[in-house]
């Protein structure tokens, strides 16, 4: 059974981590990685089946693949604050030569990051191939991705939903991050995306919709679900609703820090709301 407790304390944290780092370079993406804290916090932290260290095979393991990489600043943070690094190195952020690059990748050998992404609409692909793998050395494992919904707009991603369900690749849950809001507005105004769900379903996926996406008890119930379904011959998806910029007020309900960083003021306010738990870097 999961700590709800230390659950929330380290969402809280990373909540911290995500406003230091992107307020240090004045540049990242503070939005969405507040909307998927939550998300990832219980993912890594009551969820998965991993491994001590890092093995990039993923070997009798679930592994977990970003495709929305430029919510990088999540990512990182909740790598650190799960054992996969120092802490303190989420100060180099951004930096030149760090392996903290705004888009993840894998040159610089972080570990927990598989894959380059930030070009958006390819990871579910990898995420796919990686399943597949999985499947051919009978690894019963699972593996896990995160897309955005503005992401869906890009083409590769109804290829790889197609071939998933085709080819029967029922070890994979794909998350999409239903926070309804991109770059430039709101995903409506830019391309509406239309009924998700039933998209999914009709290309051939178990489908669930979640819409408390930011409640970790929610989290926890739906990805005990979610696992259950696995194995039983069809790609499985969680569309889930979350809040841009949760827990922050004035980041909240809004497009606009989809890619912003706080000011000093800014950055005061937005850390007077999320009291330090378990230690700044």
């Amino acid at each position: 059974m999961a700590d709800l407790q230390h659950l929330h304390a380290t969402v809280q944290q990373i909540r911290r981590d995500i406003l230091r780092m992107v307020h240090k370079v004045n540049s990242g993406h503070p939005g969405g990685s507040l909307g998927c804290t939550e998300f990832f916090v219980t993912l890594f932290n009551a969820v998965m089946e991993r491994k001590p260290g890092f093995s990039m095979d993923g070997k009798d393991e679930d592994i977990f693949f970003l495709s929305n990489g430029h919510i990088s600043p999540v990512f990182y943070a909740t790598l650190s604050r799960a054992g996969y690094f120092e802490v303190d190195e989420l100060n180099t952020f951004r930096l030149l030569d760090s392996r903290l690059q705004g888009h993840p990748t894998t040159q610089e050998g972080l570990p927990g990051v598989r894959v380059a992404s930030g070009s958006l609409g390819q990871g579910l692909s990898v995420a796919v191939g990686a399943a597949l793998t999985k499947k051919l050395n009978r690894d019963n494992k699972l593996v896990y991705a995160l897309l955005g919904d503005g992401e869906l707009q890009e083409g590769q991603n109804w290829e790889a939903m197609m071939y998933a369900a085709a080819k029967g690749v029922d070890n994979l849950i794909a998350t999409v991050d239903l926070n309804g809001k991109q770059i430039d507005g709101s995903t409506d105004e830019v391309l509406a995306l239309g009924d998700v769900k039933q998209k999914f379903e009709a290309f051939g996926w178990t489908t669930f919709q979640l819409e408390a996406g930011n409640d970790i008890a929610a989290l926890l119930q739906q990805f005990k679900t979610a696992k259950k379904a696995c194995h039983q011959g069809k790609p499985v998806a969680i569309l889930m609703k979350t809040e841009m910029g949760n827990g922050v007020d004035f980041m909240m309900h809004t497009h606009a820090w989809h890619g912003k960083a706080p000011n000093d003021e800014q950055l005061e306010a937005a850390l007077a709301q999320n009291p330090e738990t378990l230690g700044d870097y």
